[in-house]
């Protein structure tokens, strides 16, 4: 693709309706890294919160003793266009950074120094204690974050990831570190990645999947199809007995997003604030049983659902580590909206 100015102004957002992430001028050159200049736009406190690997900026006093922050510097690693995706990966300190689509939201985040990102993804690494043995299905690969600690807090894991994008996936392995999940670890996990639909009756397993991950958005949007309740009912006949799926159903209509751009999105429920979330809305029509957490404001402001009665929020936090601990008492049924 034709090169254009190195220098772009970067804006943090993580799928669903955090603070957007966006390229001003994203047709970018895909050979040498080049500096990216930086700059938190609107949510500024939040951003450095879910985005702590970009927020490393100092501090210096102007002459006119006003405080200034200084940009912290990315690295462009490469850019390209697919058939699925507008592909960009940057480089910073301490992690990378894999944008995607004209929305330029932020799809994975490969931490060089821990698997922890402080966002939703690290909430789907609670889903295996709560879930019989066997494989778990993740739909929405992306370049394997959720995998990443998943398969290190449970390194006995056998994953089975779904992404359209087979480029995407190759510059995950090249990047992001996607090919050492590949590889069966000491333990018997492993990661097997899989190019093609997510949504497809071929994303099946013999005798069902413990859990399904459900983590699919394009053009900064959850896919339509998760707003249709047949979609949950098949996804839920994949399932082998007392097997959950968890998922990010992005974010909702409230006094931090945009609600003019979303109107589309409103619909009268008698469930009241999943209403706003067609996403949860579907899944409540299709199982019996969906629970339901909103992220802490500085972590991403998503909503999360998971299938199945609530379980022993007790049991669950002292089976997580404790990073997580607290994180799974916040888990509410629906029925208590």
């Amino acid at each position: 693709m034709a090169a254009t100015a190195a220098a772009v102004t970067v804006f943090p957002c993580i799928n669903g309706h955090q603070p957007r992430l966006g390229l001003l001028r994203h047709r970018l050159p895909a050979g040498k890294p080049s500096s990216i200049s930086t700059r938190f736009h609107c949510h500024g406190s939040r951003a450095r919160r879910l985005f702590p690997l970009a927020a490393k900026s100092r501090r210096e006093p102007t002459q006119a003793g006003v405080e200034e922050k200084d940009e912290p510097e990315f690295s462009l690693l490469t850019a390209m266009t697919t058939p699925h995706n507008e592909i960009v990966i940057l480089d910073t300190t301490d992690s990378r950074i894999l944008l995607l689509d004209p929305s330029h939201n932020i799809h994975s985040i490969y931490m060089k120094e821990t698997k922890w990102t402080g966002s939703y993804w690290d909430e789907f690494a609670s889903l295996p204690a709560i879930v019989p043995s066997g494989p778990i299905a993740m739909l929405g690969l992306g370049g394997g974050t959720a995998a990443h600690l998943m398969l290190d807090l449970w390194p006995s894991l056998e994953l089975d990831g779904w992404e359209i994008d087979e480029i995407l996936i190759d510059k995950a392995r090249e990047y992001l570190g996607l090919s050492i999940l590949e590889k069966r670890n000491d333990a018997g996990g492993v990661l097997r990645v899989h190019v093609g639909d997510a949504l497809s009756p071929d994303v099946a397993v013999p005798g069902g999947f413990a859990g399904i991950v459900v983590d699919l958005f394009a053009d900064g949007e959850v896919l339509p199809q998760l707003e249709e309740v047949s979609t949950w009912m098949q996804l839920g006949k994949k399932l082998m007995s007392n097997g959950r799926i968890m998922v990010n159903c992005g974010g909702t209509l409230d006094e931090d997003c945009s609600l003019g751009k979303r109107m589309d999105h409103v619909h009268v429920s008698s469930h009241g604030i999943l209403g706003k979330n067609p996403t949860m809305e579907a899944m409540r029509e299709a199982f019996s049983e969906v629970n339901w957490k909103k992220m802490e404001q500085g972590e991403s402001l998503n909503f999360l659902a998971l299938t199945g009665p609530l379980p022993d929020v007790d049991q669950w936090a002292q089976a997580v580590p404790e990073k997580l601990s607290s994180n799974v008492r916040q888990w509410k049924p629906c029925s208590s909206l």
